[in-house]
């Protein structure tokens, strides 16, 4: 029924929403495509899945699972941009990128490389509509990822914290004379990013039951694909991608097979760079800031 498969694919498309906005984060203000976003979405499952294994309330796993990916993500603000943010941009992206494989291996010794099952918390209650099926985890997660990117846009374009992170986009040597604290500014931007990453592999977790070591990998490249099809550095092209992709992505599965997603998924992300370079909702010819 193409009807049930466009809700699977819209609820599917909001967990891709929460990586390409936290990618957007990194990119658009400070130029740096993080690739240890992954890491932190997988992180984010696999320590709900371990603390609620150890006897934890589920809430409380959660809060320590954002918890200690925040941290992570302050680490490699410290270790792998700061240091090297005036320099060759290349090489902080190589550094996070070994956050990444860090992670991954920690996570591998600590519980194995086979998918774990994650335990079911919500009811297993589903609205219908007629004959479309919508369950009550996907409603949860597709409306908090909506009101979490809504709530980032006004922050963005309506605080006095908005203008600076936005000043810090246009141009950090004109923020610095302006008075804004980059120092300050750019953990908060790392911490904000991680929470959306591991909150998206938390709903990842909760919605499909099942959680490993290497679940960030397909979902961190889908992430920045959908930020490049809605446009670099647009929040709400993010939010557009990322549906985008989640659509595509279903919609491959059920009509034309499991073997070409990826083709499809990256297909779509080349006809747009064909049709409309700068994205979506980019604006040409330089890339739209926040």
């Amino acid at each position: 029924m193409l009807t049930q498969q466009i809700v699977n694919g819209v609820m599917l498309g909001a967990i891709y929403m929460l990586v390409a906005v936290a990618f957007t984060l990194a990119i658009g203000v400070l130029n740096f495509l993080n690739f240890s976003i992954p890491g932190l979405f997988m992180l984010g499952g696999m320590l709900a899945f371990g603390l609620m294994a150890k006897g934890w309330p589920s809430l409380l796993a959660f809060a320590g699972a954002l918890a200690a990916a925040a941290f992570v993500s302050l680490l490699v603000e410290r270790l792998a941009f700061r240091p090297m943010q005036n320099g060759d941009p290349e090489v902080p992206l190589v550094s996070s990128l070994g956050f990444l494989v860090l992670l991954e291996n920690l996570m591998l010794v600590a519980y194995g490389s086979d998918q774990q099952a994650f335990p079911a918390l919500l009811p297993d209650l589903n609205i219908r509509i007629g004959g479309l099926v919508i369950g009550i985890a996907q409603m949860v997660s597709l409306g908090l990822s909506l009101a979490l990117v809504a709530l980032l846009s006004y922050v963005l374009t309506a605080t006095n914290a908005g203008r600076r992170i936005r000043t810090v986009a246009e141009n950090r040597e004109t923020a610095l004379i302006l008075g804004v604290d980059i120092s300050r500014l750019v953990p908060q931007l790392f911490i904000a990013s991680a929470l959306l990453a591991a909150l998206a592999g938390i709903l990842f977790a909760v919605n499909y039951q099942q959680v490993s070591p290497f679940m960030g990998e397909g979902v961190g490249f889908k992430g920045v694909a959908a930020m490049i099809v809605g446009g670099m550095g647009s929040i709400w092209g993010a939010v557009l991608g990322g549906l985008l992709i989640g659509l595509a992505e279903v919609l491959s599965i059920s009509y034309i097979g499991a073997d070409v997603v990826n083709i499809t998924v990256y297909g779509l992300l080349l006809l747009i760079l064909i049709v409309r370079p700068q994205g979506l909702l980019g604006r040409a010819p330089s890339r739209e800031k926040l």
